[in-house]
């Protein structure tokens, strides 16, 4: 056995207010799924890749992640039904409890960072009641060189205890579990909840404030890759649109997949180490780097498996299928992981409406609305209770995470798309031919020879018309891909019902933009559909 598997070091956690522990410090990804076997936390499949349940949540809990109202955030944050205000002492109160809980216990605990530009780095302690959430934190943040562990000093602290029940009544939670930022102690607390997502995604939503107010720069939920020409391009998108798949292109380095900085000094970085990707109907075929990343370290979720082999196509556990693997398991991934302005930026939307085009250049104001809807669909499945397509929308393309109010980040966007004169484009990897259940989903191989030629410039001599409705300047003709599918009036048989559909969805688009109206320059206002005016 390599020395380095063994657990050979722990810390003491008194001053976090945890006695009496083994917390097993620092030790290797192989171990830990070593732990996270004997203690039959879960299995593994005959490729050597641990699988694990997260138990009830198998995604993140919207509703019950609060941010603590102190003196730091009760002027800054946009408060409402994203942002929920968490009263200071009952935080104290609820904290003492958890870590009373976790005393006693054997605990593992990693010192990582986010950020992968040194200008901008987060020192993160990460206190984990499981094994697997352990190697979790050690997939997904940057990793210390063993010199820099050496001074380590944490700027922020996340104390994880999913086996942790809250008390409603008596803690000011919702239900029993709960994921609360306190930016005054710098401590992310998460309990009731094994959904790993709640770590990481709680560190993105810290990022969403501090840079933007101390550092002007601008955080984006979004995947970036870089050409051979280091032509930088970077893909916005809520979960299902294609984010991480598009990114994830062997022509091109990757960067990351999900979270990202841009710099007032004109650098693109990433804010992890590792890549959280959906797993739902994986295949070889269509998802090749994805698929090779999955073996000895990666962790995959809530997934089902018969005789040790992975069946991607059942979600009877969940849709949420995902895996998370170290950065380095992709084959062609950029070094560090930061790169130059972007010279397009990619929209994604999975449009069940088959509305949309499958792609169309914007304007500049046609970008700042669409950055500030956010739109994307749910279908059948996604959710309890959803029989039919319904139209979502998530400012900047990541609302549960962003703290401030959506126009901050917008006009940050807008400021630095200008001074980049970066090309703006709105892809739609949804439904073609019909709406979701009489059309189809639109062929990745269509939609990746689609970005392929805006990356190249190819569009520049490409004639395009417009979209009657949503003022979508759409390409008449791309290289690999069906001319009639371009614009989607044409793949519809029925066109009056097409014109019906497209007159729904904008009227959704008007009618979700009215609680931004009043924050948006007359050009932005212009950017949406062109059909309706606004129904106040």
């Amino acid at each position: 056995m390599d020395l380095k598997d063994i657990i050979t070091k722990t810390i003491s956690l008194e001053k976090y207010g945890i006695k009496n522990v083994t917390a097993n410090y620092q030790i290797s990804s192989k171990q830990l799924q070593k732990e996270t076997l004997k203690r039959d936390l879960g299995k593994e499949t005959n490729d050597g890749v641990l699988a694990i349940n997260t138990g009830t949540f198998t995604g993140r809990s919207p509703k019950d992640r609060f941010i603590v109202k102190d003196e730091i955030t009760k002027d800054r944050v946009w408060w409402g039904d994203i942002n929920l205000p968490f009263d200071s002492a009952k935080f104290d109160k609820l904290y003492d409890k958890v870590t009373s809980y976790l005393s006693g216990k054997e605990l593992f605990v990693r010192d990582a960072y986010a950020c992968a530009h040194q200008d901008y780095k987060l020192n993160i302690r990460v206190i984990n009641e499981y094994p697997w959430s352990n190697m979790f934190t050690y997939n997904m943040f940057l990793r210390p060189t063993e010199i820099e562990l050496q001074n380590f000093k944490e700027d922020w602290l996340i104390v994880n205890a999913p086996g942790f029940k809250a008390n409603p009544k008596e803690d000011g939670t919702r239900q029993e579990n709960f994921a609360i930022l306190n930016f005054n102690k710098k401590i992310a607390l998460i309990g009731g909840t094994g959904y790993t997502g709640e770590i990481k995604k709680g560190i993105f939503s810290v990022l969403n404030l501090i840079l933007p107010v101390y550092k002007n720069t601008l955080p984006m939920h979004c995947s970036a890759n870089v050409g051979e020409d280091g032509d930088t391009a970077i893909f916005f998108g809520l979960s299902g649109t294609g984010k991480t798949t598009l990114s994830a292109d062997p022509n091109r380095r990757l960067i990351g997949d999900d979270e990202h900085g841009w710099t007032p000094d004109n650098k693109i970085f990433n804010f992890e180490g590792g890549c959280y990707a959906k797993v739902i109907n994986l295949s070889k075929e269509n998802e090749p780097d994805i698929y090779n990343a999955i073996k000895p370290g990666a962790i995959l979720e809530n997934i089902v498996f018969k005789d040790g082999e992975v069946d991607y196509t059942d979600t009877s556990i969940t849709q949420n299928t995902r895996v998370s693997y170290p950065l380095d398991h992709i084959q062609n991934i950029q070094k560090p992981s930061v790169a130059e302005n972007p010279k397009n930026i990619f929209f994604l939307t999975a449009d069940a409406f088959g509305v949309l085009p499958p792609i169309s250049k914007l304007s500049a104001g046609q970008a700042a609305y669409h950055f500030i809807s956010g739109y994307t669909a749910k279908v059948a499945g996604t959710e309890e209770g959803i029989k039919e397509p319904q139209p979502s929308f998530s400012a900047c393309f990541g609302a549960p995470f962003m703290p401030l109010h959506p126009t901050v980040y917008a006009e940050m966007l807008s400021r630095k798309m200008k001074e980049a004169n970066v090309n703006v484009w709105l892809v739609n990897t949804g439904w073609t031919g019909g709406s979701y259940g009489i059309g189809q989903r639109m062929k990745l191989k269509y939609t990746r020879a689609m970005i392929n030629v805006a990356l190249a410039g190819a569009f520049n001599n490409v004639e395009f018309e417009t979209h009657e409705i949503f003022g979508l300047k759409m390409p008449k003709e791309c290289p690999d891909v069906p001319n009639e599918i371009l614009n989607p009036r044409n793949t519809w048989e029925n066109k009056e019902f097409y014109d019906e559909k497209a007159e729904q969805l904008a009227y959704t688009f008007h009618a979700n933009f009215s609680q931004f109206k009043e924050y948006a320059s007359q050009q932005i206002l212009m950017g949406g559909p062109v059909s309706l005016e606004y129904n106040d």
